[in-house]
């Protein structure tokens, strides 16, 4: 009652045995692919963890940076303006790992709430009254008035520029994993498992334990049992192209990093612009949001400071070298694994499965 070790001479096999070799092979093929596997998702979690070390460690300086730019120029706002600027930065980090958000929209709420301390600290810094509806008031007319003037919509730009591509590699190399991951648990289809218990452990029902299958019968049977996976072979190729492409735009003209340290920049510019402008855009609030309450004595906005850079650049460059070296070493090791699905049935046939320097071999039929 044998349903696939059939052979003319006797057997020491029953149909039950057949049943477990079946399931045995299936288990040992799972295994056998996600050995396969290993080396190459370890590099891409590695890789992942790595990159978003190195984006949080810019993203901190950066951040940092900004914060010690309200700290010496502009200390009436820099407690409240602390909250806009963690906001901001982490928005930017969300957008990088695939958040359902822009950066243009995280860009104008932080303007959104930095004008209400910058109309109230800065350029009318007798305001005593800055009532909910008020500030509310300032929040919306910022988006009329354009009191920022170019350097709101210059940082969006430079910044949506420079983090698209960190947005795009980080989703490629998590859907590389969600490729990996599947090709581990693609189902074999009965024929298969049948043809891989004919190559495996039919000699074992002739008492021929040590007697494994000769190397182009192997290739046979895995490129059939393994013709889905090995379908992704073109698809793999594009993926890699388009890491290399996303790695070389970020090391491109826009870079990550110098969008980021410049953040500082861009704001210090901002508010300096409408400090500059400050009467009239008292003017224009006044008839949209009324008067609020001031003390005597205003002081106005006669004390602008312009701020010199601050200087924490060894951190900046440590973590620029860092990010620069992780992408080529991971470009150089995923460029390597082009052929890595085209060439996966000769890798499962390497090694011990079959037989290698001998003159005796399992063809599926008899020893030869």
């Amino acid at each position: 009652d044998l349903q696939i070790c059939q052979h003319r001479a006797p057997t020491c096999c029953t149909k039950k045995m057949e049943e477990s070799y079946q399931a045995a092979v299936r288990r040992e093929r799972t295994q056998s692919i996600q050995a396969l596997n290993f080396e190459l998702k370890y590099m891409i979690v590695g890789h992942i963890t790595a990159f978003q070390e190195a984006f949080e460690s810019l993203l901190r300086f950066a951040e940092n940076r900004t914060s010690s730019l309200f700290e010496t120029a502009y200390r009436p706002m820099a407690k409240e303006a602390a909250e806009p600027v963690k906001e901001l930065f982490t928005d930017i980090s969300l957008y990088i790992l695939g958040a359902e958000t822009t950066v243009e929209s995280a860009v104008l709420r932080f303007f959104d709430g930095l004008f209400p301390l910058v109309y109230s600290r800065l350029i009318n810094p007798g305001i005593t009254d800055l009532s909910e509806d008020y500030t509310e008031c300032l929040r919306l007319t910022r988006q009329d008035i354009n009191p920022f003037g170019h350097y709101s919509k210059n940082m969006v730009t430079e910044l949506s520029k420079s983090l698209w591509a960190s947005r795009m590699l980080s989703q490629a190399l998590s859907l590389g994993i969600e490729v990996i991951n599947t090709t581990e648990h693609a189902a074999l289809s009965k024929e298969c498992s049948r043809a891989l218990v004919r190559m495996q452990y039919c000699p074992h029902c002739q008492g021929l334990t040590l007697i494994r299958p000769c190397a182009g019968y192997c290739l046979n049977v895995m490129r059939g049992c393994l013709a889905s996976v090995s379908e992704l072979d073109s698809q793999w190729r594009d993926f890699i192209s388009t890491l290399e492409y996303l790695t070389n735009e970020m090391a491109a003209s826009h870079e990550l990093e110098i969008a980021l340290s410049g953040i500082w920049n861009s704001v210090n510019e901002a508010i300096l612009h409408a400090q500059l402008n400050g009467p009239q855009l008292s003017a224009t609030v006044d008839k949209v949001c009324g008067q609020p309450k001031q003390q005597e004595g205003n002081l106005s906005s006669a004390n602008i400071v312009p701020v010199k850079e601050v200087t924490e650049t060894q951190t900046f460059v440590m973590a620029h070298t860092s990010l620069n070296t992780k992408r080529r070493e991971f470009i150089n090791y995923m460029k390597r694994s082009r052929t890595f699905y085209a060439s996966i049935a000769e890798r499962l046939c390497d090694g011990d499965l079959v037989m290698r320097d001998s003159s005796t071999c399992w063809n599926g039929e008899d020893v030869v």
